[in-house]
C-alpha cells in the first residue's frame, strides 16, 4: 500500500481509538534534530472509555505509550529509529525532572510499541526480543526491561477479538479478516463505527492517488461494500430528518 495514506490512516485511526482513554498526540516533535511520533499516548486518570473494550491495544494503553505503526514490516534501521525517539522522550523526562528538582521514576517513562504487520525471527533475534506469552500471548514480543520497547507481529496475533482493533492494522489476508470481524459487530458498537469510517476515508484517499498498487486496489475492493454501506445508511437519515 502507498505509504503516505496508511501512515495518516493508522495515526487518526489509533487516535480516535484511543481518545476516550487519555491525551493523545500526533506527529509529535522531539529532539533539536527533529524527528516525529506518530502517535503519544497519556493515559487519563479516569478514562471515559472501559480499556477491555479494545482488548490488547486496550492494554497497551494502561500506561503512557508511543506507538509507530508500519505498513510494511519494520526494518531493522526503523527499529532503532523509533527506540531513538524513546530515548529522546526518556531525556525530556529527565530534563524536566532536572529543572523541578525531582526525579523521574520508571513507572513513569512511556512504553514504546511498535506495531509491525510482520516480523522474521532473524529481525526479531536480532534485537533479543521475547515473547511474555503467559501474560501477553502470540505476537508480542519485548526487549530488554530498561528498554521498554514492544515489538508486535501483526500477523502472528490470535484471530480473536482481543486483537481485532490491532489486526486492522496489519496487511493482506490478515487486515481483510479483521475487516470481516469489523463488519459482523453490532451496529451501535461506538468503536466499529470510529473504525469505519476511517476506513472509507482511506478508500476514498487510495482512490485518489496516481500510483496504487494491486494490494491498493484489493483493499479497495475490500471496502467498497463498506463505502456502498455507508452511502446508504447516510442517504436514509437524510430521508428521514427531511
Amino acid at each position: 500500500m502507498t505509504r503516505f495514506p496508511y501512515d495518516q490512516f493508522a495515526k487518526d485511526y489509533l487516535q480516535e481509538l484511543l481518545l476516550p482513554l487519555g491525551k493523545v498526540e500526533t506527529s509529535r516533535q522531539v529532539a533539536a534534530e527533529v524527528r516525529e511520533i506518530d502517535v503519544y499516548f497519556a493515559p487519563l486518570p479516569q478514562p471515559s472509555s472501559n480499556t477491555t473494550l479494545l482488548g490488547l491495544l486496550g492494554r497497551f494503553a494502561a500506561t503512557a505509550a508511543l506507538f509507530e505503526p508500519f505498513r510494511n514490516a519494520a526494518s531493522k534501521s526503523e527499529i532503532r529509529g523509533c527506540i531513538h525517539k524513546l530515548f529522546d522522550v526518556f531525556a525530556d523526562f529527565e530534563r524536566q525532572a532536572k529543572r523541578n528538582n525531582t526525579r523521574v521514576s520508571e513507572i513513569e517513562l512511556p512504553r514504546l510499541w511498535i506495531l509491525s504487520p510482520t516480523a522474521s525471527m532473524s529481525l526479531l533475534d536480532g534485537f533479543g526480543a521475547r515473547l511474555d506469552e503467559d501474560n501477553w500471548g502470540a505476537g508480542v514480543y519485548f526487549l530488554a526491561d530498561f528498554l521498554k520497547t514492544g515489538i508486535v507481529a501483526i500477523h502472528q496475533l490470535p484471530p480473536t477479538e482481543e486483537t481485532l482493533w490491532l489486526r486492522i492494522l496489519g496487511k493482506g489476508r490478515v487486515q481483510q479478516q479483521a475487516i470481516d470481524e469489523l463488519e459482523a459487530l453490532p451496529e451501535n458498537n461506538p468503536l466499529r463505527s470510529k473504525a469505519i469510517d476511517l476506513l472509507v476515508s482511506l478508500k476514498t484517499t487510495l482512490e485518489a492517488g496516481q500510483n496504487i498498487d494491486q494490494e491498493d486496489r484489493d483493499l479497495i475492493m475490500r471496502l467498497s461494500p463498506i463505502y456502498e454501506q455507508d452511502l446508504r445508511n447516510w442517504h436514509n437519515w437524510y430521508q428521514c430528518i427531511r
